[in-house]
């Protein structure tokens, strides 16, 4: 099973089929994803259920319905166990960016966290699991996958938001902070964090 957010709301891509209640239940194969995007702007539609019988497959025939923006980015810790926070379009979000052509995702993710946050010395610890949201630019719907991984950093120097990528905060966090930070972030970080 997989989770794909559009804004806050998911859509899930499963084997499972189950009555329907606060959601609707879609074939992957032939789904409409305008259908998609119309039924989780409404109320009463909580997320999308996308079905296929073989649970390989669900991610990679997803994945072929829009364009594909691949990402990565990274779940910081100071040494103190902080966790480094950047604020932009209004909500708490972990640093991340575009993969840049022939550059790896591992590279990409340390690159990203430094401009976003002018933190240096970054060290990827371990991989992380691969977020999925929809967002639309110029029109179009796309769907993002980021690559997380979780660092370490002996950084203690000045933090600068990137502010032409509209940051406008960059914060190491506590594990309280984090939580209220949270509260205005996006479900995929959320589950992330």
């Amino acid at each position: 099973m997989y989770t794909v957010f559009v804004g806050d709301k998911p859509i899930i891509l499963t084997t499972k089929i189950e009555a329907e209640t606060y959601f609707k239940n879609y074939l992957l194969s032939t789904v409409s994803m305008r259908r998609v995007f119309k039924d989780l702007a409404t109320k009463n539609i909580q997320e999308v259920r996308l079905i296929d019988a073989d649970k390989d497959q669900l991610l990679k025939l997803f994945l072929k319905k829009l364009p594909n923006v691949i990402a990565g980015g990274g779940k910081v810790y100071n040494t103190k166990g902080d966790i480094l926070f950047i604020y932009r379009n209004n909500k708490w979000d972990l640093p991340k960016g575009k993969a840049e052509r022939r550059e790896t995702i591992d590279k990409t993710a340390i690159r990203e966290v430094e401009e976003e946050t002018g933190v240096q010395g970054l060290e990827i610890i371990k991989p992380l699991e691969r977020t999925f949201h929809i967002f639309k630019r110029h029109g179009r719907h796309k769907i993002k996958v980021t690559y997380w991984f979780e660092m370490r950093t002996n950084y203690d120097g000045e933090l600068l938001p990137q502010e032409n990528e509209g940051i406008t905060k960059v914060k190491w966090l506590d594990k309280k902070a984090s939580e209220k930070a949270l509260e205005n972030s996006y479900a995929n970080i959320r589950l992330l964090v």
